[in-house]
Protein backbone atom coordinates (compact mmCIF):
# COMPACT_ATOMS: atom_id res chain seq x y z
CA UNK A 1 0.00 0.00 0.00
CA UNK A 2 1.48 3.15 -1.15
CA UNK A 3 2.00 6.06 1.58
CA UNK A 4 -0.26 8.61 -0.60
CA UNK A 5 -3.25 5.98 0.60
CA UNK A 6 -2.76 6.29 4.15
CA UNK A 7 -4.07 10.05 4.92
CA UNK A 8 -6.49 8.44 2.82
CA UNK A 9 -7.63 6.29 5.20
CA UNK A 10 -7.56 8.43 7.82
CA UNK A 11 -9.70 11.01 6.11
CA UNK A 12 -12.07 8.04 5.40
CA UNK A 13 -12.22 6.68 8.85
CA UNK A 14 -12.95 10.22 10.06
CA UNK A 15 -16.20 10.25 7.79
CA UNK A 16 -16.94 6.99 9.01
CA UNK A 17 -16.96 7.81 12.67
CA UNK A 18 -18.88 11.01 11.76
CA UNK A 19 -21.45 8.74 10.12
CA UNK A 20 -21.88 6.71 13.15
CA UNK A 21 -21.82 9.15 15.80
CA UNK A 22 -24.14 11.77 14.12
CA UNK A 23 -27.08 9.44 13.04
CA UNK A 24 -26.68 7.65 16.22
CA UNK A 25 -27.08 10.67 18.34
CA UNK A 26 -30.43 11.13 16.26
CA UNK A 27 -31.50 8.15 16.31
CA UNK A 28 -31.02 7.77 19.99
CA UNK A 29 -32.72 11.13 20.64
CA UNK A 30 -35.80 9.77 18.79
CA UNK A 31 -35.52 6.16 19.11
CA UNK A 32 -35.22 5.68 22.93
CA UNK A 33 -38.31 7.92 23.58
CA UNK A 34 -40.09 5.41 20.83
CA UNK A 35 -38.44 2.63 22.96
CA UNK A 36 -40.40 3.90 26.10
CA UNK A 37 -43.72 4.76 24.32
CA UNK A 38 -43.95 1.26 23.13
CA UNK A 39 -43.19 -0.54 26.18
CA UNK A 40 -45.56 1.82 28.23
CA UNK A 41 -48.45 1.69 26.04
CA UNK A 42 -48.55 -2.50 26.28
CA UNK A 43 -51.33 -3.56 28.18
CA UNK A 44 -51.15 -4.14 31.60
CA UNK A 45 -48.24 -1.16 31.65
CA UNK A 46 -48.65 2.17 33.33
CA UNK A 47 -49.93 4.24 29.83
CA UNK A 48 -51.90 0.97 28.26
CA UNK A 49 -52.91 1.81 25.06
CA UNK A 50 -53.26 -1.22 22.86
CA UNK A 51 -54.49 0.49 19.99
CA UNK A 52 -51.36 2.68 19.97
CA UNK A 53 -48.86 0.45 20.73
CA UNK A 54 -50.19 -1.91 17.70
CA UNK A 55 -50.13 0.64 15.19
CA UNK A 56 -46.33 1.97 16.39
CA UNK A 57 -45.42 -1.29 16.38
CA UNK A 58 -45.95 -2.21 12.93
CA UNK A 59 -44.64 1.37 12.23
CA UNK A 60 -41.55 0.12 13.93
CA UNK A 61 -41.42 -3.76 12.49
CA UNK A 62 -42.12 -1.99 9.26
CA UNK A 63 -39.12 0.21 9.34
CA UNK A 64 -36.80 -2.76 10.49
CA UNK A 65 -37.89 -5.29 7.64
CA UNK A 66 -36.54 -2.62 4.66
CA UNK A 67 -32.88 -4.20 3.93
CA UNK A 68 -30.58 -1.00 4.76
CA UNK A 69 -29.01 -0.50 1.13
CA UNK A 70 -32.85 -0.65 -0.62
CA UNK A 71 -33.57 2.32 2.15
CA UNK A 72 -30.65 4.26 1.32
CA UNK A 73 -31.93 4.31 -2.55
CA UNK A 74 -35.81 4.79 -1.88
CA UNK A 75 -35.31 7.36 0.28
CA UNK A 76 -32.87 9.31 -1.79
CA UNK A 77 -35.36 12.24 -2.47
CA UNK A 78 -36.18 12.77 0.97
CA UNK A 79 -32.39 12.92 1.63
CA UNK A 80 -32.28 15.67 -1.01
CA UNK A 81 -35.03 17.16 0.51
CA UNK A 82 -33.31 17.34 3.46
CA UNK A 83 -29.49 18.18 2.98
CA UNK A 84 -29.47 18.98 -0.47
CA UNK A 85 -27.78 16.19 -1.71
CA UNK A 86 -27.93 12.53 -2.34
CA UNK A 87 -24.10 11.84 -1.87
CA UNK A 88 -21.26 12.46 0.58
CA UNK A 89 -21.09 11.94 4.65
CA UNK A 90 -23.92 14.41 5.45
CA UNK A 91 -26.10 13.10 3.03
CA UNK A 92 -25.32 9.12 4.18
CA UNK A 93 -26.62 10.03 7.73
CA UNK A 94 -30.35 10.81 7.19
CA UNK A 95 -31.02 7.14 5.49
CA UNK A 96 -28.64 5.42 8.51
CA UNK A 97 -30.64 7.97 11.07
CA UNK A 98 -34.22 6.62 9.54
CA UNK A 99 -32.36 2.87 9.75
CA UNK A 100 -31.41 2.82 13.61
CA UNK A 101 -34.35 4.56 14.77
CA UNK A 102 -36.75 1.55 14.67
CA UNK A 103 -33.61 -0.40 15.48
CA UNK A 104 -32.36 1.22 18.77
CA UNK A 105 -36.45 1.52 19.38
CA UNK A 106 -36.57 -2.16 20.02
CA UNK A 107 -34.06 -2.64 21.79
CA UNK A 108 -34.88 0.17 24.72
CA UNK A 109 -38.34 -1.68 25.00
CA UNK A 110 -36.67 -5.38 25.32
CA UNK A 111 -34.20 -3.14 28.29
CA UNK A 112 -37.22 -1.92 30.01
CA UNK A 113 -38.93 -5.20 30.08
CA UNK A 114 -36.08 -5.88 32.09
CA UNK A 115 -36.77 -3.68 35.17
CA UNK A 116 -38.53 -5.96 37.72
CA UNK A 117 -42.52 -5.09 37.73
CA UNK A 118 -42.38 -5.44 41.50
CA UNK A 119 -40.59 -1.99 41.35
CA UNK A 120 -42.74 -0.61 39.39
CA UNK A 121 -45.37 -1.69 41.77
CA UNK A 122 -44.02 -0.42 44.55
CA UNK A 123 -43.50 2.89 43.27
CA UNK A 124 -47.61 2.96 42.40
CA UNK A 125 -48.43 1.92 46.12
CA UNK A 126 -46.36 4.56 47.52
CA UNK A 127 -47.84 7.02 45.65
CA UNK A 128 -45.88 7.97 42.64
CA UNK A 129 -47.20 9.00 39.63
CA UNK A 130 -46.35 7.45 36.12
CA UNK A 131 -43.72 10.46 35.16
CA UNK A 132 -41.66 10.03 38.84
CA UNK A 133 -42.29 6.09 37.91
CA UNK A 134 -40.64 6.52 34.86
CA UNK A 135 -37.84 9.17 35.20
CA UNK A 136 -36.79 7.52 38.99
CA UNK A 137 -37.49 3.52 38.52
CA UNK A 138 -37.62 2.72 34.96
CA UNK A 139 -35.09 4.63 33.10
CA UNK A 140 -32.59 4.51 36.08
CA UNK A 141 -32.88 0.33 36.78
CA UNK A 142 -32.69 0.00 32.57
CA UNK A 143 -29.79 2.30 32.29
CA UNK A 144 -27.39 -0.56 31.55
CA UNK A 145 -29.63 -2.08 29.26
CA UNK A 146 -30.31 0.87 27.14
CA UNK A 147 -26.56 1.86 27.37
CA UNK A 148 -25.99 -1.77 25.59
CA UNK A 149 -28.86 -0.66 23.33
CA UNK A 150 -26.90 2.51 22.33
CA UNK A 151 -23.83 0.44 21.81
CA UNK A 152 -25.26 -2.52 19.62
CA UNK A 153 -27.04 0.52 17.12
CA UNK A 154 -23.22 2.07 16.91
CA UNK A 155 -21.99 -1.14 16.15
CA UNK A 156 -24.64 -1.82 13.79
CA UNK A 157 -23.96 1.70 12.17
CA UNK A 158 -20.25 0.84 11.25
CA UNK A 159 -21.35 -1.83 9.10
CA UNK A 160 -24.54 0.34 7.78
CA UNK A 161 -22.34 2.91 6.71
CA UNK A 162 -19.61 1.18 4.83
CA UNK A 163 -22.68 -0.11 2.90
CA UNK A 164 -23.39 3.59 2.54
CA UNK A 165 -20.16 3.77 0.70
CA UNK A 166 -21.77 1.99 -2.18
CA UNK A 167 -23.40 4.85 -3.32
CA UNK A 168 -21.46 7.49 -2.65
CA UNK A 169 -21.90 8.17 0.87
CA UNK A 170 -18.00 8.34 2.01
CA UNK A 171 -16.28 6.57 4.44
CA UNK A 172 -14.28 3.43 4.68
CA UNK A 173 -17.23 1.38 2.51
CA UNK A 174 -16.49 3.89 -0.40
CA UNK A 175 -12.52 3.09 -0.10
CA UNK A 176 -12.91 -0.26 -0.20
CA UNK A 177 -14.98 -0.06 -3.02
CA UNK A 178 -13.51 2.10 -5.43
CA UNK A 179 -9.94 0.87 -4.24
CA UNK A 180 -10.43 -2.21 -3.31
CA UNK A 181 -13.08 -3.57 -5.76
CA UNK A 182 -12.82 -1.72 -8.66
CA UNK A 183 -9.05 -1.46 -9.00
CA UNK A 184 -7.97 -4.77 -7.82
CA UNK A 185 -6.16 -3.95 -4.63
CA UNK A 186 -6.10 -6.18 -2.20
CA UNK A 187 -3.77 -4.65 0.73
CA UNK A 188 -6.60 -1.66 0.57
CA UNK A 189 -9.33 -3.72 0.45
CA UNK A 190 -7.94 -5.67 3.73
CA UNK A 191 -6.71 -2.74 5.68
CA UNK A 192 -10.53 -1.01 5.47
CA UNK A 193 -11.76 -4.25 6.72
CA UNK A 194 -8.69 -4.24 9.85
CA UNK A 195 -10.40 -0.25 10.03
CA UNK A 196 -13.61 -1.29 10.46
CA UNK A 197 -13.13 -4.50 12.53
CA UNK A 198 -10.90 -2.08 14.80
CA UNK A 199 -13.68 -0.02 15.50
CA UNK A 200 -16.51 -2.43 16.37
CA UNK A 201 -14.24 -3.60 18.63
CA UNK A 202 -13.46 -0.29 20.19
CA UNK A 203 -16.60 0.74 19.90
CA UNK A 204 -17.88 -2.88 21.94
CA UNK A 205 -15.12 -2.61 23.93
CA UNK A 206 -16.02 0.95 25.60
CA UNK A 207 -20.18 -0.03 25.72
CA UNK A 208 -19.50 -3.27 27.77
CA UNK A 209 -16.99 -0.80 30.25
CA UNK A 210 -19.79 1.66 30.81
CA UNK A 211 -22.10 -0.61 31.25
CA UNK A 212 -20.26 -2.71 34.01
CA UNK A 213 -19.12 1.02 35.55
CA UNK A 214 -22.85 1.61 36.17
CA UNK A 215 -24.53 -1.62 36.87
CA UNK A 216 -24.01 -2.42 40.57
CA UNK A 217 -27.11 -5.28 40.42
Amino acid sequence: MSSDLIPLLWGATLQTLQMVFLSGFIAALAGIPLGVILHLTKRGQLLSHPMLNRVLGTVVNAGRSVPFIILLVAIIPFTRLVVGTSIGTLAAVVPLTIGAIPFIARLIESALMEVPAGLVEAAQAMGASPAQIIQKVLLPEALPGIINSVTITLVTLVSYSAMAGAVGGGGLGDVGIRYGYYRFELDVMLATIVILLLLVQILQTAGDALVRRIDHR
